[in-house]
């Protein structure tokens, strides 16, 4: 396993309708390294979002999605999601004030 520093754990934030309504909730989405841990995801979070404090992290392995151009078969790439729950106190994730 490689050695993740916790600025290389969270790739970019997933904007979607989904994850939008779940920020009401406190509940961010994020694309993360496929061989991060939920503890590396967590202490990434904190580190990086001043002022959070993160309650749970929910993780999910997508598996590439088969592909053709012409006779020529393929896959994407897999990827991993984090759901992060923060605590009722925690700060706001200033990246999702904008949208």
């Amino acid at each position: 396993m490689a050695d993740l520093k916790y600025y290389d754990v969270i790739l970019k934030p997933i904007v979607t309708e989904k994850s939008m309504n779940s920020m009401s909730e406190k509940k961010y989405t994020f694309s993360v390294h496929p061989d991060a841990t939920k503890n590396q995801i967590r202490d990434a979070v904190e580190k990086m979002f001043a002022g959070t404090k993160v309650a749970k992290v929910n993780t999910m392995n997508l598996d590439g999605k088969n592909r053709r151009r012409g006779n020529t078969v393929g896959k994407t790439a897999k990827t991993k999601r984090a759901v992060v729950q923060l605590t009722a106190d925690s700060a706001d994730i200033e990246i999702f004030s904008g949208l």
